[in-house]
Formats: C-alpha cells, structure tokens, sequence
C-alpha cells in the first residue's frame, strides 16, 4: 500500500492489495482500462454529477457484474484523476 499526495495536497491511499480495507466514509474503485488500480475516495463522490458519469459508464460496461470484485471504472487513470481533482 503507498500513499500518494492527491488532489489539492491531499494525501491519497492507492493499493493493490485486493484485501486491503477502507475507511468509513471512503469507498474503493479500481480504475483503468488494462491494468486496474485501486483508488480509495470519499463516498461524497457519489453525488456528484461529474463521478455519476463514471460511474453510468461503468454501469454500461459491466452492469452489476465488476471484474475485480469491487466497484470498477472503465476508464484512463489521468481521466479519473482529473474528475475527481475537480471535485474536492
């Protein structure tokens, strides 16, 4: 597990590790298009309509079924990393 400073300075967890477990508050997503990371964001995320975006996309690639176990976005790493810059 290695922390990352994020957006705005904020320090990020990014991990691996499938087992790796999260905060209350914070949600796990992995993220990319080959190669999956995970990322670990606040559940706040979740209303907003830039993250709702991805998340519909998500939803129109894998429904309900996620390959990594977790909740996954189908999409560049810098994509998400922008998206989610904008919300904090």
């Amino acid at each position: 597990m290695a922390l990352v400073r994020g957006l705005f300075g904020a320090k990020k967890i990014l991990s691996r590790s499938v087992a790796a477990k999260t905060s209350k508050g914070f949600l796990a997503v992995y993220v990319g298009e080959d190669q999956k990371k995970r990322f670990i964001v606040p559940v706040s995320y979740l209303s907003q309509p830039s993250f709702q975006a991805l998340l519909s996309k998500s939803e129109e690639e894998f429904g309900y079924e996620h390959p990594m176990g977790g909740l996954t976005i189908p999409c560049p790493e810098d994509t998400f990393i922008n998206v989610t810059s904008m919300l904090q």
